[in-house]
């Protein structure tokens, strides 16, 4: 069956403008701006006041260390030669050009992210984090975004999120969809009595989708802006399934207590401010998630 499909597998990993044959063990640079030489699309150029607060070892290296999931389109993907692109990644770069160094990307395995900032391989993770308690234990999170959770399901079948029990549904393994969300709905259906949810998990979030597309799942569960965007991309595959719900705040991650937290909150807030942060959002058509204030930790908050 696999063999069969390989053409339609192929064709879907093109229009979700998601390339899985290039080596994910390497790492890419990002645009940057500032002083550096490096072109940036939204014209940033360095704040001198926010890049003398910069932690020293980052200003001597003239860099941010990233780690980043690049199967998450539209917010973090790779294009067909392997750059990491995505509205994560524009805001990112936007925030290192105002503090006048560039961004160094590595790919990684979206659970591997976190304790990769704990252990001091990466600066900051930029891959589309939420924020929540539990992941606050271990680092911290600068808050620009809202995202809630949206299902899809193949076209034409109607799936309910609230009431799939014994449905088979892909998740990105590491996500709050992963560990929280969809974990929460098979509890319910197993305390009631019925068929536990079967939840296939995938390394990256375009195995998933494609999993959805190929009819090996009935449905998928991942954050609203990329349910959305692979709606987009597939219209005769698949469908929304139900509404947004468990709107929550995405946040930059880094490590605990870490000065470069506040460094990247008001390098944010600056981007709010002069509304290079609305153009990004615009340019990729997920401004609906869009905030007025940069904030730290937001879900201990609520």
């Amino acid at each position: 069956m696999r063999k069969a499909l390989i053409l339609p597998v192929a064709a879907v990993a093109a229009a979700l403008l998601l390339a899985g044959c290039v080596d994910n063990s390497g790492g890419g640079s990002g645009g940057s701006g500032g002083d550096t030489g490096q072109k940036n699309a939204y014209g940033v150029t360095k704040d001198a006041a926010l890049a003398k607060t910069l932690p020293g070892d980052i200003a001597k290296a003239g860099k941010l260390t990233i780690g980043i999931d690049a199967t998450y389109a539209p917010n973090e993907y790779k294009d067909s030669d392997g750059k990491v692109i995505g509205w994560d990644v524009d805001l990112a770069d936007a925030i290192a050009a105002k503090l006048g160094v560039t961004t160094d990307y590595t790919i990684s395995k979206f659970d591997n992210i976190i304790p990769s900032i704990t252990g001091g391989r990466y600066d900051l993770g930029v891959s589309s984090f939420t924020d929540t308690t539990e992941r606050e234990k271990q680092v911290d999170f600068v808050n620009y975004y809202s995202a809630g959770v949206l299902w899809a399901s193949a076209k034409g079948k109607n799936v309910d999120p609230d009431n799939a029990c014994g449905l088979k549904v892909a998740v990105e393994a590491g996500t709050y969809e992963d560990t929280e969300e969809v974990p929460a709905k098979s509890k319910k259906c197993t305390d009631a009595g019925k068929a536990a949810i079967q939840v296939l998990k995938f390394d990256g979030q375009d195995q998933a989708t494609n999993a959805l597309v190929l009819g090996q799942v009935d449905a998928m569960s991942a954050d609203s802006p990329i349910t959305e965007y692979a709606i987009s991309k597939q219209k005769d595959k698949i469908q929304a399934a139900g509404t947004t719900f468990d709107v929550a705040p995405y946040g930059f991650a880094v490590d605990k207590g870490s000065k470069l937290t506040d460094v990247i909150k008001n390098a944010l807030q600056a981007l709010i401010d002069d509304g290079t942060y609305t153009k990004i959002l615009q340019k990729w058509g997920v401004d609906d998630g869009a905030v007025t204030a940069a904030d730290v930790n937001a879900a201990s908050k609520q």
